[in-house]
């Protein structure tokens, strides 16, 4: 799961939101799409950081 591109993480999340919200999933499929969100929503935090990162970089270095 750590090589999914940033859209197609958040995609998934998104997807796994838009079910829960139309009570889609039973209890125990529900504990599961919990950690699957979990582990999306560390990807994603994981590359804005690391994107923000080289940003500042970047210009700290036109600097």
């Amino acid at each position: 799961m750590e090589q999914l591109k940033y859209e197609q993480a958040l995609a998934q999340l998104e997807a796994i939101v838009r079910k829960m919200e139309n009570n889609e999933f039973d209890l125990d499929e529900l504990a599961v799409q919990l950690k699957t969100a979990q582990q999306l929503i560390k990807i994603c935090r994981d590359k804005l950081t690391k994107t923000e990162a080289d940003i500042q970089k970047i210009n700290s270095e036109r600097e």
